[in-house]
Parts: C-alpha cells; structure tokens; sequence
C-alpha cells in the first residue's frame, strides 16, 4: 500500500495501515520541521534513514542520525526537524495502539499556523 500526503514541512508515505499498526516513511524537508504534538491512542517509534533529526520531546532536545531510533509514549509533546539545509530527512514512523486519525494530533506550536 502507498500512499502519499503532501504537507507544509515535506510529505509522507503510508507502507502499512493495519488494525493496530500504521508504518509511513516521512520526509522533511530542509529547514522544516512538524508540529510540537502529542497524541491521546497511539504511541511512535521513529528510526532516522537518511539524514539528520533535531528530536524535541517534552522540551528536551537530541540528535538522532541515521541509524537511530527513539519511541514516544501517546500523550507525550514531541517533534522533529531537519537542520540539514542540503537534503530531505527520511525517517521511519511506526505508529502502534488503537486510532491513528489525523485528528489524534494535539498541536501545541506549529510553523504553519495549523
């Protein structure tokens, strides 16, 4: 299954939708970032592919690089940013739990006025 979403910051694919997982392969474009977000019924785990992450989670910043990967618990303020100003951040999402709607999404800041 592929489907792709474009959005302010890159766009995404979709590789699996299933009952309890949903897995997308994310790309963010240089100099953007997501929104800073939490979600009430799924949790995350990111694996970077390409390139280089700025990860914010609960307002403590790191590095991840490729190769990496970090899981956020649902209901935790995250967000992720490509500081590379040369080439998209490719990142592996793996979404587990009950709902994966869009409108999971609490935003609490976003570049894009969303």
């Amino acid at each position: 299954m592929k489907d792709d979403s474009t959005r302010p910051w890159g766009h995404y694919e979709i590789l699996l939708d299933a009952p309890h997982c949903k897995v997308k392969r994310i790309f963010v474009k240089p100099g953007h970032r997501l929104s800073y977000q939490s979600h009430e019924k799924r949790d995350e785990t990111w694996t970077v592919i390409t390139g280089e992450a700025l990860v914010t989670v609960d307002d403590s910043d790191m590095v991840l690089r490729s190769g990496q990967t970090i899981k956020i618990d649902r209901k935790v303020r995250h967000r992720v940013e490509n500081t590379q100003s040369d080439h998209d951040l490719v990142f592996i999402e793996v979404q587990t739990g009950d709902y994966f709607g869009e409108d999971d999404i609490k935003r609490y800041s976003d570049d894009y006025g969303r």
